[in-house]
């Protein structure tokens, strides 16, 4: 991979958190006992932290604890004078510590999450620290104070997120406006659930002292075990999703495991064209299930290939995997796309002109041997003019030429373009 944004953000915290180490070793460590009870926050929240598709915020407790430290200005009713070169270096050497377990198992820490909480942690103790030290603050008292901690950590909020979709946009290349809108979409959920509790645990150990921080913590806690039951339950209800299209690979009807290769496929390609997280869910559920009309066929299609039947024969088991997908259960928008991927290109939603590119180009790259891949894509472009959009067919050619998922889940046959990075 290319050295890109992600590398530079990298290096900016790497010196920043070079600095407030060297800075606080020269120093010293101020409060003590404050920075030893926010560390033991931080590392307990790095300790319960769980990573996955849907799960955004996989630390929330060691964030809110870390942003909250970032903002103390009092404990107990009397000043605090670590500064936020202490607070840095707090957050780093905890979210370290407690990510040895992980790390022990194979699952961390990745450089991009820790460099986002060395970043946003540096920008809003830069923010706040410096000035109430000089008593900037002073006259913010009561209600005020409490707005402009909140507004404080709304503004990070909003910069972490668009550092998360500028890192990911980096290393993936897909389209960055799309990632930035899941990113802030998440952001009133567990995000605010981060923002409130960060402010919440800055006044309550300014009023009450560090017993705050575990009075304080409870609730993160059960909002964070909420969250992990809602995404356990999205992924069984995947699974089902999954298991029920391999209906048509245990009949013979598909060979194995062509509806898992169009589904990663049609979801990098709807990446590639902006669509959203949401979209991207309804398309992968579509795609896996697009091959169910075959199951009312008496006589299966030679090799489940659908791409080469006349248009009204491929119409015809369309409509049939839609009213099976509408008994399912299903959401509604998969049994529509499912029905409508034999359509005209034009009259097509853009999740079922994905998913009748993909299929056509797993099928036909599937029956090419060797060179079958390149073969298939140029097929689907000499087509353009009347079977595949156009657009849908550059997008699966840009896909096909970057080093992603896709990859793994067709392996070496997956085309390269001349000039385009090595995989």
């Amino acid at each position: 991979m290319r050295p890109g944004l992600h590398t530079l953000v990298h290096l900016c915290a790497a010196v920043l958190a070079a600095g407030a180490l060297g800075t606080t070793l020269h120093n010293g460590v101020e409060e003590r006992g404050t920075a030893l009870a926010f560390g033991v926050l931080v590392t307990v929240g790095e300790l319960t932290r769980r990573s996955g598709t849907l799960i955004r915020q996989a630390a929330p407790l060691a964030a809110a604890g870390s942003l909250a430290y970032a903002l103390l200005g009092e404990a107990g009713g009397r000043p605090t004078h670590h500064g936020a070169a202490q607070v840095v270096t707090v957050v780093l050497a905890a979210s370290l510590l407690g990510s040895v377990p992980h790390v022990g198992r194979g699952h961390g820490p990745t450089l991009d999450p820790l460099a986002r909480r060395v970043l946003t942690v540096g920008f809003v103790a830069v923010c706040f620290q410096p000035l109430y030290s000089q008593g900037t603050f002073d006259d913010w008292s009561g209600p005020a104070h409490a707005l402009l901690l909140l507004a404080l950590l709304s503004l990070t909020a909003l910069c972490d997120a668009v550092l998360a979709a500028a890192l990911a946009h980096s290393r993936t290349g897909w389209p960055f406006l799309p990632m930035l809108r899941d990113e802030l979409r998440a952001v009133p959920g567990i995000g605010a659930a981060v923002v409130a509790t960060g402010a919440v645990m800055a006044l309550g150990v300014a009023v009450v002292g560090l017993w705050a921080l575990p009075v304080f913590s409870v609730p993160l806690l059960l909002a964070q075990l909420s969250y992990r039951r809602y995404a356990a339950v999205r992924a069984t209800y995947r699974q089902t999703i999954a298991s029920l299209a391999r209906a048509t690979e245990i009949a013979g009807y598909t060979p194995a495991g062509h509806a898992h290769r169009v589904a990663a496929l049609s979801q990098a390609v709807g990446r590639d064209l902006g669509l959203t997280e949401p979209e991207l869910t309804v398309l992968e559920y579509a795609a896996l299930m697009h091959d169910i009309g075959q199951l009312s066929l008496v006589d299966p299609v030679p090799a489940g290939a659908t791409a080469g039947l006349p248009v009204t024969e491929q119409r015809r088991i369309a409509l049939l995997g839609g009213a099976v997908v509408r008994q399912t259960g299903v959401d509604p928008r998969v049994a529509r796309i499912v029905e409508r991927q034999a359509d005209p290109h034009r009259e097509q939603p853009l999740a079922a002109r994905i998913v009748r590119v993909v299929n056509a180009y797993e099928e036909k790259s599937r029956e090419g041997g060797p060179g079958g891949p390149l073969t298939a894509l140029e097929e689907l472009r000499l087509a353009t003019a009347g079977e595949y959009a156009p657009e849908v067919v550059e997008a699966l050619a840009r896909v096909l030429s970057r080093n992603t998922e896709v990859v793994r889940a067709y392996g070496s046959r997956a085309p390269r373009a001349s000039g385009d990075r090595a995989w």
